[in-house]
């Protein structure tokens, strides 16, 4: 069965090549907001400060998970050890155009260093080419990396797609075993929208979580987020958030 096949019994099963549909998610009444976050800081010029106060602060307010550039894994592992805040990073930050190799080189070496959360980024101008087999096959490799070792969030970067697209992606992500679908990185021209986590949510059912990413600043966005179908927010502004 080729990929593409799979991806249209998948889409006929839930229907939602025609209707999006989200009978599977009951958004929280009333959400804990800091229990949503990941507390986020990838900016290339990110000092030993900064990190030490981005876990400092998740530490105080709760958040789900710090998320941090893979150089800076090994010291957030150690500021956060004995606490429930968890260490994410990204691999194939941010343009998703590494070899599948490296990516999961990537993902070994962060989970050595204590990255209990994975942020991937798909090959992007793949899945325009419609070459859906080398999409699944990249995801795949780094959720074997992942396996029982680190929870896999796969970043498709929904301002470079189609809703197609984000359709198409989203099924990849279920298929290849991943354990998120992550609408962005937070470098593209945009970012999480509620129409698109709408759509990733139809797909993700009560199986996937749904991370929104990029450009949630304040807690109307993050909540309207959270009632379309996000499990997890990724957000630099995470203390204004939740203010």
């Amino acid at each position: 069965m080729s990929v593409q096949t799979e991806i249209n019994a998948f889409l006929k099963k839930i229907n939602s090549s025609q209707t999006i549909r989200v009978s599977a998610y009951e958004a929280p009444k009333s959400p804990k907001l800091n229990s949503y976050i990941d507390h986020t800081a990838l900016s290339a010029s990110l000092t030993e400060k900064e990190v030490r106060t981005l876990c400092d602060e998740a530490k105080t307010h709760h958040f789900m998970a710090v998320c941090v550039n893979p150089v800076w894994v090994k010291y957030a592992s150690s500021l956060l050890k004995g606490t429930e805040v968890k260490v994410c990073t990204v691999v194939g930050f941010p343009l998703g155009t590494h070899s599948s190799s490296v990516k999961v080189f990537e993902t070994a070496e962060a989970i050595e260093n204590g990255a209990t959360e994975i942020d991937m980024v798909i090959h992007i101008g793949a899945l325009k080419d419609k070459e859906y087999l080398t999409v699944l096959e990249d995801i795949k490799a780094v959720a074997y990396a992942c396996k029982k070792k680190a929870l896999l969030k796969v970043i498709i970067e929904t301002c470079e797609l189609t809703d197609e697209e984000v359709l198409q992606a989203s099924v990849l992500c279920r298929l290849a075993g991943a354990d998120y679908i992550k609408t962005s990185t937070g470098f593209g021209s945009a970012g999480a929208t509620e129409k698109h986590i709408l759509i990733m949510r139809a797909v993700a059912g009560d199986v996937l979580g749904v991370k929104a990413s990029g450009g949630v600043r304040d807690k109307d966005t993050a909540l309207k987020m959270i009632n379309a179908g996000a499990s997890r927010i990724g957000a630099s502004a995470s203390v204004q958030i939740i203010a």
